[in-house]
């Protein structure tokens, strides 16, 4: 059984797939949030290249209309589209599969081995667990359930 929340998203999904498509982007994921008293609706997006502005305009446009149209959300909210940006989270199958050998960030609910971060090259995924190469040569595997958030790591 969906919550309120995954109904919500999986349904605003549905209607962004083919605005999306028909743009030739990615549709990175959707998240129906409240921050602060305020409830969003984002949905975020991605192409070869990067996203612009208006290329988030443009989805924007067209998903309200049709969240006008179908009128699902009771609450009112804010609908942002944007680029998922350097620090998205890894979620999805295809995100995985993209990150590949990529450097990510691991954060745990709890701590193993007394640390709750660790770090390093992505090299393995299934549906429970997903498993990363140390510098140090070590493969560590977290199960999905104890990650809190995992994402492609960035330098500066």
């Amino acid at each position: 059984m969906l919550t309120r929340k995954e109904d919500i998203e999986k349904r605003t999904e549905e209607l962004l797939i083919p605005i999306v498509v028909a743009h030739q982007f990615e549709l990175v994921d959707v998240e129906f949030v409240k921050e602060g008293g305020t409830r969003y609706l984002r949905a975020y997006i991605d192409k070869e290249g990067g996203i612009a502005v208006d290329d988030c305009e443009v989805v924007s446009r067209a998903l309200s209309d049709l969240l006008d149209k179908e009128d699902y959300i009771a609450d009112s909210y804010i609908l942002e589209v944007s680029s998922p940006g350097l620090g998205r989270p890894l979620k999805k199958e295809k995100d995985f599969a993209r990150s590949m050998g990529k450097e990510v960030e691991i954060r745990l609910y709890r701590p193993k081995d007394h640390k709750k971060e660790f770090c390093g090259i992505l090299s393995g995924y299934d549906d429970g667990t997903v498993s990363i190469e140390t510098e140090e040569g070590e493969t560590l595997t977290f199960e999905k359930g104890e990650i809190a958030l995992l994402r492609l790591a960035f330098g500066f």
